[in-house]
């Protein structure tokens, strides 16, 4: 093809500068993408926003578009609606069914964020185009058990203010642990590669009580009262279990501080940049 050529069809085809979206193709569950490329943009990672529990994804888009300016990255937030994704496939990701059986892996609401990464690096032209994972609230509990069960090749994931936590222990039931689940997605392997990922709990020092989305059931007061109290509880079990173990602890925590359950100054808070990246 002449470079000509070759030229005008990656801009016909790559991610538009400023706000933009597509859809993702799928013969059965299309999903929608909300991006946003900064005009100045040269090339930065991919950042993949996940929505909380309202489902608003456009707003998260709209809400990065300053930290995409600042970090020079690109923006893509998938909606997840509550129809098709109730808690069970977003929250939870999708790994067991309606009746708490397993489901197969490549049915697991994770597979569509590398899906969307390929179809982006695509458009790009840029197969191998780096990628980051961020998630507020319900996206970050989304994320947070993500890591428990799935590896998506993300070099960073950040899970702000997530509602409720997965403990790496079969002491609590799943979704706040491994408890109940089978032996082939609760065993060593996984929670060894569970405490492996490059997983980053980012906590708003002022999210730590409870509000109107606040997770009050018995199993989640059980690991803390407030969403800083349980990022700080399973960071800390963690760590210790890696370190009886002699086993890879890739975690970090990093605060917000005075910052309540927003996703919007989150992402624009000055310490969004060291979590992102692992600074």
């Amino acid at each position: 093809m002449p470079l000509i050529v070759a030229a005008a069809v990656l801009a016909m085809t790559a991610v538009p500068s400023g706000k933009g979206s597509f859809t993702l193709p799928d013969p059965k569950e299309p999903i929608q993408v909300f991006t946003y490329k900064p005009k100045k943009y040269n090339g930065g990672p991919l950042v993949i926003v996940c929505h909380g529990t309202l489902r608003n994804a456009e707003e998260y888009r709209d809400h990065a578009i300053a930290m995409a300016d600042k970090l020079n990255v690109l923006i893509a937030a998938p909606l997840f609606d509550d129809k098709r994704f109730p808690s069970r496939r977003y929250h939870r990701g999708g790994i067991l069914d309606e009746q708490g059986k397993p489901t197969p892996r490549e049915s697991w609401t994770y597979n569509f964020l590398n899906r969307i990464v390929n179809e982006i690096r695509a458009k790009e032209g840029k197969p191998q185009l780096p990628f980051a994972l961020i998630g507020h609230s319900a996206g970050g509990q989304f994320l947070v058990r993500m890591c428990a069960f799935y590896d998506s090749g993300a070099f960073s994931i950040v899970a702000a203010n997530p509602g409720s936590e997965l403990f790496p222990t079969t002491d609590q039931k799943f979704g706040y642990g491994y408890g109940g689940l089978p032996t082939e997605l609760a065993n060593e392997r996984a929670t060894r590669q569970y405490l492996a990922q490059p997983l980053t709990l980012y906590l708003g020092t002022d999210d730590n009580g409870p509000d109107e989305y606040f997770d009050d059931s018995a199993e989640a007061m059980v690991q803390g009262g407030g969403r800083l109290q349980r990022g700080h509880a399973v960071f800390n079990f963690a760590q210790k279990l890696s370190k009886d173990k002699g086993w890879q602890f890739n975690w970090r925590l990093v605060e917000a501080l005075q910052i309540p359950h927003d996703h919007d100054l989150m992402f624009n808070h000055p310490n969004f940049e060291g979590a992102l990246f692992r600074k």
